[in-house]
């Protein structure tokens, strides 16, 4: 079933959101700051408002994408919310998120906070995702339409947990480009071909290791840091073999140091024989 839907904030995110909208034939209505960005989008069949309020005021549900937190604020001022379920996916903090939520539900509107795994080019296709916390009744309201967005998961009422949740998947992200640059770096400097390396050796080698991350959080959840595999001293040994290598290499180690900063400050505290999962101890 189509239904009525107001987008604001139309950079590449936003008008992917909106165009995925459009395609799932539902009716939308569109407003950027730059009047022009929504051109594209009106060709398809968007309508265009000419003020914040006018868009808001054309659909029970707004979706909001903008660049950060007191640009929504900056955009829904004094624009009336009563009745409207406004669901922000905006990148932002968890305490942003709770902080609009209250802002939003004193205004007489419903909340919704979205976390968007996914790139603009992957909205509206397989493999995209987008986290939702809140209000459960908008969630269930509007979950047909957060469908034809991408793949919608509700994480609970609480609007600082699809942030928060983003945030994680993000740094677990992070992680993974941080030692795919330095491995990359080092085998560049020996001349390897890095293609080669990458697909015969590396990925298959990370796919290998996440694999055993689910039993590392059986024990992170257990507090039992026993291992039969590689301790934190046999860990530490490596690390300091790898640091010396890059070097010698003449690679910089910079995004592998802080790695052994913390396997070396676990081991010194007593804890050499524990496995890896037992570093969170150092994060609490």
């Amino acid at each position: 079933m189509s239904a009525d839907i107001s987008v604001i904030g139309l950079g590449l995110m936003g008008a992917a959101l909106a165009g995925a909208l459009l395609d799932a034939g539902h009716r939308v209505t569109v407003w950027n700051r730059s009047a022009d960005k929504a051109e594209p989008l009106v060709a398809k069949g968007a309508t265009r408002a000419a003020t914040v309020a006018e868009a808001v005021a054309a659909s029970p549900l707004v979706i909001v994408c903008v660049l950060d937190y007191p640009a929504v604020y900056e955009v829904l001022a004094d624009v009336p919310l009563e009745g409207r379920v406004v669901a922000n996916l905006t990148t932002g903090r968890p305490v942003e998120a709770r902080e609009a939520a209250d802002w939003v539900t004193g205004r007489g509107g419903d909340y919704l906070d979205g976390g968007i795994m996914a790139v603009p080019q992957m909205i509206g296709r397989p493999g995209a995702l987008v986290l939702y916390s809140g209000s459960r009744q908008a969630y269930d309201r509007f979950e047909a339409v957060f469908g034809a967005l991408a793949g919608a998961r509700y994480v609970g009422d609480d609007p600082g947990m699809a942030p928060l949740l983003d945030l994680a998947m993000l740094t677990g992200m992070y992680g993974q480009i941080a030692g795919f640059l330095e491995a990359v770096a080092l085998v560049e400097s020996a001349g390897y071909p890095l293609s080669e390396f990458t697909s015969t050796l590396l990925v298959p080698w990370l796919n290998a290791m996440a694999a055993g991350q689910p039993e590392w959080v059986q024990s992170i959840e257990s507090g039992d840091y026993t291992t039969l595999v590689s301790n934190l001293e046999v860990n530490r040994a490596g690390l300091e073999t790898l640091v010396r290598t890059f070097r010698e290499q003449r690679v910089k180690p910079d995004l592998l140091l802080p790695m052994k900063t913390i396997i070396d400050q676990r081991t010194a505290r007593g804890h050499a024989t524990e496995g890896l999962p037992s570093l969170i101890e150092e994060l609490r």
